[in-house]
């Protein structure tokens, strides 16, 4: 799960991903450029039915089924009727997208979906159209409505993260950093979690180097002290960017400990015996667990 990357979602928990071809964003430093550009008739194999893939996740005990490697609105129609089918037997469907959409098109999407990983690319419209080719305010729009409207059948609230790849020079300055994180804090709340990936050079931006870790452990700094709870540093070692600690400033507890991708410790989790609250104060942790 911590691939997605979703680190309250059932945390430890396994995840069948897939995808198929093309996206609607064009950035010029897409880390999946292979897939996301490529003509479908390339990339799909055959037979991937909803019933399919869902049989494949039950028949080796898979908990989740993730949209992911390209952006699943292309394929939205095919990813609510394959999330419908995980339902059925009990598996979680996911998506991961950069949240450009239209707004017709968010409520039958996210209304599928038991949890979402959104990007949030950066914080100026000058970058978001220069770099991705698309536009800011519309993914704004989309992040908000997951977040604060968005419902599952049952009715609970969607489960939302965010990650935003820092790309040396173009989005990874202060007044930016501040400005994206000061706005979760007023328009989603404090308990959104959100992950910075360290950039590395691919497709058309492979002059720029990879992010310096020093960038995250910024970044990741400025999060917190704009008030948001749950920070993370992504794509690097980062034993202290990658734990979940309790919120409350009295306490701080580390809650599960991660090295890269594994669990190494897990006071929180049901699977772990938690109950979702920290053990050492009774805060309520966000998530499900």
């Amino acid at each position: 799960m911590e691939k997605k990357p979703l680190n309250h979602f059932y945390p430890g928990s396994s995840v069948l991903s897939f995808g198929t071809a093309g996206c609607n964003s064009g950035c010029r430093f897409c880390q999946n450029f292979d897939i996301a550009k490529a003509r479908s008739i390339d990339k799909l194999s055959v037979g991937a039915s909803p019933e399919k893939i869902v049989q494949i996740a039950a028949s080796r005990g898979i908990d989740s089924v993730a949209f992911t490697y390209n952006d699943p609105i292309v394929f939205a129609e095919y990813a609510i009727d394959t999330a419908q089918a995980c339902r059925a037997l009990g598996i979680h469907p996911i998506a991961v997208t950069a949240g450009y959409m239209s707004a017709e098109a968010r409520p039958d999407f996210y209304a599928a979906m038991d949890a979402a990983n959104i990007d949030l690319k950066g914080f100026t419209e000058d970058f978001y159209w220069k770099v991705t080719g698309t536009h800011l305010a519309d993914v704004l729009a989309t992040i908000d409505y997951a977040v604060n409207e968005a419902r599952t059948p049952e009715g609970e609230h969607e489960w939302v993260e965010l990650t935003t790849l820092l790309i040396p020079g173009l989005n990874d300055d202060d007044a930016q950093l501040h400005a994206e994180c000061t706005w979760i804090g007023e328009h989603l709340g404090p308990d959104v979690p959100l992950h910075f990936s360290a950039f590395h050079p691919s497709y058309r931006i492979m002059d720029v180097p990879p992010t310096p870790h020093e960038t995250l452990t910024r970044a990741r700094a400025i999060a917190l002290a704009e008030g948001l709870h749950y920070v993370y540093a992504g794509n690097v070692h980062d034993r202290e960017g990658d734990t979940t600690y309790c919120p409350n400033p009295q306490c701080h507890a580390k809650l599960i400990e991660r090295d890269w991708y594994r669990i190494i410790a897990d006071r929180l989790s049901a699977s772990s015996g938690g109950n979702g609250h920290c053990p050492q104060c009774g805060t309520a942790i966000a998530g499900r667990w």
